[in-house]
């Protein structure tokens, strides 16, 4: 390998902006180091007005650089955790994964905005997740609405909050990381709800970054060095819990976990069966205990 390491990621704003904080972690853990970031449009950026669930799923957003990857096109990957199949390319592999953002997500409103007593709220998010338990949050976050209603939102953050306004959404629900790192938080048109991760679970891996490489390069062994210890504990818990459920992006999942005094500590729902579950539970740090919570969670969420 020469001295220039090339990492691929989607065009939008926040992929590049999340690329750039891997990209210059990796100049610092390796001094003297190039980084050339490749950009390109996946499947998932070129098909707006269909959910994903309809054609492939969170590959739609990996599976072209992985092929990359695995034709020496690129060396790494950046993703965010969430959007990372189960399942990786062969011989690929998470070479690192960051520390966690804010893990929430975020009920966006424009400012002023009001909703008539006994209206039905229109909620615009794709994601089955955010389905559910804005359905099952309703009365706590819109008290005088008669029940809440969910359209397809997709495309990246700027258009989402563009059709928060031109669409008539009551509101859409944002992940809290995408909007940090785009600075869109002290924006004056709009309204931010913070929901409590413990209440209103995120999707697996929510607030993470992964990069993804080829087991065994020279881009695989510089990367370990960046990877962060928590964010890993966290995301292989999570994964593996998704993974046991067969989880992709078209079932209502939410898995949630963070380390505290040494102890992982894990929140989950689901309704695989029309059945609305959760769970909460902690556990130990090592393979065999992360094993065992992933275990017990699936079988409280099945």
């Amino acid at each position: 390998m020469n001295d220039i390491i090339r990492i691929g990621t989607r065009k939008s704003a926040l992929a590049l902006i999340q690329t750039q904080l891997v990209a210059d972690e990796l100049r610092q853990v390796c001094p003297g180091i190039q980084v050339e970031i490749v950009t390109k449009d996946t499947l998932g950026d070129r098909i707006l007005d269909k959910p994903l669930q309809e054609f492939g799923g969170k590959g739609v957003f990996v599976s072209e650089f992985e092929q990359a990857i695995q034709e020496g096109v690129i060396d790494l990957a950046v993703h965010s955790a969430k959007d990372l199949p189960m399942e990786l390319a062969q011989g690929l592999t998470i070479a690192a994964v960051s520390g966690r953002e804010d893990p929430r997500d975020v009920l966006v409103t424009m400012r002023g905005h009001r909703i008539r007593p006994e209206s039905v709220v229109r909620i615009g998010t794709s994601s089955p997740r955010r389905q559910l338990q804005a359905r099952l949050m309703c009365k706590t976050l819109w008290p005088e609405a008669a029940g809440a209603e969910c359209s397809t939102l997709r495309g990246n953050v700027h258009t989402r909050l563009r059709k928060l306004e031109e669409e008539n959404f009551d509101g859409i629900i944002l992940a809290a990381a995408g909007l940090k790192r785009l600075g869109l938080l002290e924006q004056d048109a709009y309204e931010y709800t913070f929901l409590a991760p413990e209440e209103f679970i995120p999707a697996g891996g929510q607030g993470l970054m992964a990069v993804e490489a080829k087991a065994g390069t020279a881009a695989h062994s510089l990367t370990l060095a960046m990877d962060h210890a928590q964010g890993r504990l966290c995301l292989d818990l999570e994964r593996s819990v998704l993974k046991q459920l067969d989880a992709g992006c078209h079932e209502p999942i939410g898995i949630y976990s963070v380390l505290q005094n040494g102890q992982l500590e894990v929140w989950g729902i689901s309704s695989l069966r029309g059945e609305v579950k959760r769970i909460h539970l902690t556990g130990g740090t090592s393979r065999r205990d992360i094993e065992k919570l992933a275990s017990e969670a699936w079988k409280g969420l099945m």
